[in-house]
């Protein structure tokens, strides 16, 4: 086992606005979140997505910076990058999406560098899952652990696809709202328990400002969301999230349940850092420091001695 990290998504530009603020074409896509997260970590980690002329040298160089391999960025001359606009309402919980523009992510085949086809460590950020297995397909060995993503939109247009790609998982991570879609079922356990019959081993259903929660047959572990006094921006939350818990499982190279209980709870802090400001703004500036501080802040805020009377 090695702690490569392969980090597969969206590199995009994102227009958004929230009741507090509005950025145009700002740094997003998944791969974007999820990479800057897992840099926190030290692992060695490469970036796989696709860009058009018009993707700025300045956000790449965000990656540079912390040591992300980028070689496997694809720039298509003359292309357009991936646009995604969308608003939030006063419930944040609540967005609508405005405009989606593919552009060169449309037909787009990964090409996976042969010193990154033997990473350990596999994040499948939210895309087609054609596009996800297709990375899958280049790897050279089995990774130790491979982390899928994915949305509402593929769960209804591309089940098939879904279904061989959750058979091919070790980690799905998805809302509860994504569950119930998956499994036709109502009731979280159920639905969990049906993902995992289609091959998952872990499932972590994510819930926003109520928390997180992993399974791994019959065991179960919660950790709650830290308390905000602010969120500006829950944008790409969830793929810091992802970011951070493989991000962890990488540089402790144990796959185990207990450490997924440690990763899922630093990658619940992470994404506390990640809706602070508009877009990437705040995970750009966050230290080390700063995340342990909030780890021990959310680990007070859960442990506690109980007298049974």
């Amino acid at each position: 086992m090695n702690n490569k990290l392969l980090t597969v998504g969206t590199l995009a530009f994102d227009t958004i606005e929230t009741p507090l603020s509005r950025v145009e074409r700002t740094m997003g896509g998944a791969a974007n979140y999820s990479a800057l997260a897992s840099a926190i970590f030290d692992v060695e980690q490469a970036v796989v997505s696709v860009i058009g002329e018009d993707y700025p040298q300045s956000f790449l160089d965000y990656l540079i910076e912390r040591e992300i391999d980028i070689s496997q960025i694809e720039k298509v001359q003359g292309g357009r990058s991936f646009f995604w606009s969308g608003r939030y309402f006063t419930n944040m919980n609540k967005r609508e999406t405005l405009e989606t523009q593919e552009n060169v992510l449309s037909g787009y085949t990964p090409k996976i560098n042969p010193a990154f086809s033997d990473a350990s460590f596999v994040l499948l950020g939210n895309l087609h899952p054609k596009v996800q297995l297709q990375v899958l397909e280049q790897l050279s060995s089995r990774p130790s652990l491979v982390v899928s993503d994915t949305m509402n939109y593929w769960i209804d247009h591309t089940p098939e696809l879904l279904e061989e790609l959750i058979r091919k998982t070790d980690v799905l991570t998805v809302s509860d709202e994504e569950a119930f879609a998956l499994t036709g079922e109502t009731l979280l356990l159920r639905a969990v328990e049906k993902l995992q019959q289609k091959g998952a081993s872990y499932i972590i259903i994510k819930r926003g400002e109520h928390g997180a929660m992993l399974f791994h047959e019959e065991k179960r572990f919660f950790t709650p969301a830290l308390p905000l006094t602010q969120v500006y921006d829950p944008t790409g939350a969830g793929d810091t999230f992802a970011g951070g818990f493989i991000g962890y499982m990488a540089q402790t190279g144990e796959v185990s349940f207990e450490n997924m209980k440690n990763a899922l709870v630093y990658a619940t802090t992470l994404a506390s850092f990640c809706v602070e400001q508009m877009g990437v703004e705040r995970l750009l500036s966050l230290t080390k420091e700063e995340v342990l501080r909030r780890l021990f802040c959310l680990k007070e805020l859960t442990q506690f001695e109980i007298k049974v009377v």
